[in-house]
């Protein structure tokens, strides 16, 4: 599978994976700061959904070879990165090692998508 295969179906699926994340952290009432801190969670989330919908549009432009898709992904992974250290960082806060982990092996994946797509271009 080449560079692109591989960074498209990446962008895909942790696009998705966040859209999805959110939904069902939303509709459980699983996000205490919208009681909290209204404001800055509205500003998160527009992020985190905008964040979502630019890895899915670059994945797919990716698959289908579109010639804007490369600069998109790297845009779009750029914000994937900033997330997954902020999203690592709060959950170190409250002391969610497992959360932390997680997210700090979407911070050496993505890294490394990015370093291959860099490389390979």
């Amino acid at each position: 599978m080449n560079v692109q295969k591989i960074t498209s179906l990446y962008c895909i699926i942790i696009g998705i994976s966040m859209m999805l994340l959110w939904i069902a952290l939303l509709l459980s009432n699983q996000v205490p700061e919208l009681v909290i801190a209204p404001v800055k969670i509205l500003y998160h989330l527009i992020a985190e959904f905008l964040t979502a919908i630019l890895l899915i549009i670059s994945g797919i432009g990716l698959f289908l070879k579109r010639t804007w898709s490369f600069h998109l992904s790297l845009i779009s992974l750029g914000m994937l990165l900033y997330t997954v250290i902020v999203s690592a960082g709060y959950y170190a806060n409250l002391g969610d090692m497992i959360m932390v982990g997680m997210f700090s092996l979407f911070q050496i994946l993505t890294i490394y998508i990015l370093v291959l797509s860099l490389k390979n271009q």
